[in-house]
């Protein structure tokens, strides 16, 4: 099936929403599966509201899912314009076929009688569609009121009959014309219809088959009938469900990010997204839930798509993103979330960075959490501000910290290695076991000398972060705190 064409073609109104994210990538999926091709194509026909930052945002968020076009605004191809701006010379070419052949006739009514006509017909319990009135116009009336300035739109005639296609997804479906009113396919203003316009690139991009939201699905019964009058073949359809939110209504804002750039800038991860993606609906052979885009490519069949609609599970997403987190190198997580730290004034030395990389690794939901857990490795901790002060004044906590300023500034180096920290820690906690201090009694009080915290990394990172200097520094302020709370003399051991 290397004959396969799909395309992908977003309108440059907004970022790229979720749900028009999945509509790309089971594009990407299914072409890549056969061995076929996906044209991108811009449909940016709505000038007020079309931008090209949307443009170029759209294309970057497709490149970042790692969903590359074969042929596009950014690639060019054989095919091309692949924006509908640039196409109206192929529009115009067909409206003039159609009148031609006389599938098209052109419409003088002003659209106030339009809303008139169609307010009657829904009093009187009737489909409202046009009722032909400019249909029978000789072409010398036509002349006629052209030569006079009068503006007409151009409409489709709609042929007898019903309209049946076989969705991929859906199965049979049917459409009768009689629901169906002739139609617009150019505007007064000069402006295609979206109807007309998909129909002409889909003919001339040689697009075999449409993959879409069933939002769409009423679309396609117009849509087969302009390829027929065109004398085109058409493409197969298929129509996936919508994206719907966790109480069933539209997806929007108000549920929180919804745009693939929402994602990004919080810091998911594009293979955890692609994944999700994915999942929305389609089904895999297996009990997997976790595939990278190669697995994907393989697996993926239109057949195992559900027709129900998807709920969008923020808390699958995170799990999801979590299972790839943990799995980056340090110094690739590290590189990851370093744009994050930095926004929050954390700087660490190289050395550190490997270390407070895999430190905060296990609670990282998202790349944006790392300045909450990082921060620990550059605050200052003053003590009488702290808000768990008392954890330092456990009895033997002032023997702890004298013996833990001894173990650490022994440190023959600034900063020491992971594995060197937790022999160094597990040095501290022996001697301190000697002097009768054990468990909580030990890792209670440090930790919060350390890093005025009761949670956190593990401190045998602590200890790797933070470095020698820190160390000490942390350690003296700590022991300050308990002489002038309790006497210089050392508390007795209970």
């Amino acid at each position: 099936m290397t004959d396969v064409r799909v395309r992908f073609a977003p309108s440059p109104t907004g970022s790229l929403h979720v749900g028009s994210a999945r509509t790309a990538l089971y594009n990407f999926l299914y072409a890549r599966h056969v061995g076929g091709a996906m044209v991108l194509r811009i449909e940016d026909t709505d000038l007020k509201r079309s931008k090209s930052a949307h443009d170029t945002s759209i294309i970057n968020d497709l490149a970042w899912l790692g969903l590359r076009a074969d042929e596009g605004p950014d690639v060019g191809g054989p095919h091309g314009p692949y924006r509908q701006s640039e196409r109206a010379h192929l529009y115009e070419a067909a409206v003039q076929q159609l009148l031609a052949t006389g599938w098209a006739y052109p419409c003088f009514c002003p659209q106030e009688l339009l809303e008139e006509r169609k307010e009657q017909q829904l009093a009187a319990a009737r489909m409202p569609k046009y009722d032909r009135t400019c249909c029978g116009l000789s072409p010398t009336e036509v002349d006629g009121r052209f030569a006079a300035g009068e503006e007409a739109a151009i409409r489709f005639r709609v042929p007898d009959g019903d309209v049946t296609f076989a969705d991929i997804i859906h199965g049979p479906i049917t459409f009768s014309s009689d629901v169906i009113g002739d139609f617009i396919i150019k505007r007064t203003d000069g402006g295609y219809s979206y109807n007309f316009a998909v129909v002409v690139d889909d003919a001339g991009m040689e697009i075999t088959d449409v993959i879409r939201g069933e939002d769409h699905i009423t679309n396609t019964a117009r849509q087969m009938m302009l390829f027929a009058a065109l004398g085109k073949p058409a493409p197969r359809y298929g129509h996936h469900s919508l994206i719907l939110a966790p109480d069933g209504s539209k997806l929007s804002k108000r549920h929180g990010a919804t745009s693939i750039g929402d994602f990004r800038s919080l810091g998911y991860l594009s293979a955890a997204m692609v994944n999700y993606l994915a999942l929305l609906s389609w089904h895999p052979s297996d009990e997997r839930e976790k595939f990278d885009l190669e697995e994907l490519v393989q697996e993926f069949e239109l057949g195992r798509v559900s027709k129900s609609p998807a709920i969008f599970d923020i808390h699958k997403l995170n799990w999801l993103n979590g299972l790839y987190l943990r799995e980056l190198e340090p110094a690739t997580l590290y590189a990851a979330i370093e744009p994050y730290l930095r926004a929050r004034g954390i700087n660490l030395a190289l050395v550190q960075r490997e270390v407070v990389a895999e430190a905060v690794q296990a609670n990282l939901v998202v790349l944006g959490d790392a300045p909450q857990y990082a921060a620990v490795f550059v605050d200052e901790v003053d003590p009488a501000t702290c808000a768990h002060a008392e954890s330092l004044l456990e009895p033997g906590a002032d023997m702890l910290y004298q013996l833990a300023r001894e173990i650490f500034g022994n440190m023959a180096n600034e900063f020491l290695p992971v594995p060197e920290a937790r022999d160094t820690l597990k040095r501290l906690v022996e001697l301190a076991k000697e002097q009768g201090l054990k468990g909580k009694a030990v890792y209670h009080p440090l930790r919060v000398a350390l890093s005025g915290r009761e949670e956190g990394p593990e401190l045998f990172y602590l200890v790797a972060g933070l470095g020698k200097s820190r160390i000490l520094a942390r350690l003296k302020a700590a022991a300050e705190f308990v002489d002038r709370r309790t006497g210089p003399e050392p508390k007795a051991l209970v």
